[in-house]
């Protein structure tokens, strides 16, 4: 069977687009690693209708909504390889199948990579994050920490005073300049140059290099992403850098640099959230069919 279309990637900006072809009465199948980018989170928010609500549970409605349309086939399993076959995709999984189609969706997402301080990565998204607008209202105006990654994380400093008191932990990444010092003085953010060498406590108390303890409500830092498949790689998609890594580059209709195949979510962005996710997922999944419609390859 030659599919309409295979949808790599089966979270929140996959599912979306997956939406849109099967209302169209397309044939697609999805090939989900069942690995979301949010999976250590316990909420999610900012998205309307759904706001406080667990990842995992919007992600099992949307796939249950989803499987109602009798064009969906789903597929648990890693795609491994992709390649262009005679005008069509030909993708293989993990399990050993081999499956076809006339356009390829990549909603592979992105890994986070974090800075290597003990205690970060077991409390990344419990007490750590990376979004002030998914997690900053909980904090509930309370004590804040910004771990410097690099001189773009000043960004996050200015931003985050808006919902608590802030503490810039430089980290040794960088020195802010006159203007910057200004800026941060302006907004109310205390500036640590201490080195920090660990994250510790119920929370997130970060402990620093001469032994001095911040408690903080949650601390918010801005890890670097690589892709979480090689897939658009193999494809020879082309890729653009963002400020935290290279993500693959669309045109207007999310159409990657490979006649065919669409990309969305975090995997085609320079950054993203849930509802960023969906709406891009849905412009991919529109886009896909009408490719469909009005050109062959």
């Amino acid at each position: 069977m030659i599919f309409d279309a295979i949808i790599i990637g089966g979270s929140y900006a996959g599912l979306a687009a997956s939406l849109q072809l099967a209302r169209a009465r397309r044939s697609i199948l999805v090939v989900d690693a069942g690995i979301r980018r949010n999976r250590f989170a316990h909420s999610s928010h900012g998205f309307l209708t759904q706001d406080g609500e667990s990842p995992e549970a919007i992600a099992a409605t949307a796939r249950r909504q989803l499987m109602a349309y009798k064009t969906v086939c789903w597929l648990d399993g890693t795609a491994e390889a992709a390649e262009a076959v005679g005008g069509d995709f030909q993708v293989q999984v993990n399990d050993g199948s081999v499956h076809r189609a006339r356009r390829l969706v990549l909603a592979t997402g992105v890994r986070d990579i974090l800075p290597d301080i003990p205690g970060l990565r077991e409390r990344w998204g419990t007490s750590i994050f990376h979004c002030p607008y998914c997690h900053g209202y909980e904090i509930n105006e309370g004590e804040i920490g910004v771990l410097a990654t690099s001189p773009l994380s000043l960004h996050q400093a200015l931003l985050l005073p808006d919902w608590g008191r802030v503490t810039f932990f430089l980290n040794g990444v960088f020195t802010p300049d006159a203007d910057q010092s200004a800026q941060l003085r302006d907004r109310g953010v205390t500036v640590v140059t201490d080195a920090v060498t660990a994250v510790e406590g119920e929370r997130a108390t970060v402990r620093t290099q001469n032994g001095r303890l911040f408690p903080l409500d949650g601390l918010f830092t801005a890890p670097r992403i690589e892709m979480a498949s090689s897939i658009a790689h193999q494809l020879g998609c082309a890729f653009e850098d963002g400020p935290f890594g290279a993500f693959i580059r669309t045109d207007g209709f999310k159409e990657t640099s490979v006649a065919g195949v669409f990309a969305c979510g975090d995997a085609a962005r320079a950054a993203g959230s849930v509802s960023m996710a969906v709406g891009d997922g849905a412009f991919a999944g529109t886009a896909t069919h009408q490719s469909i419609v009005f050109r062959k390859l």
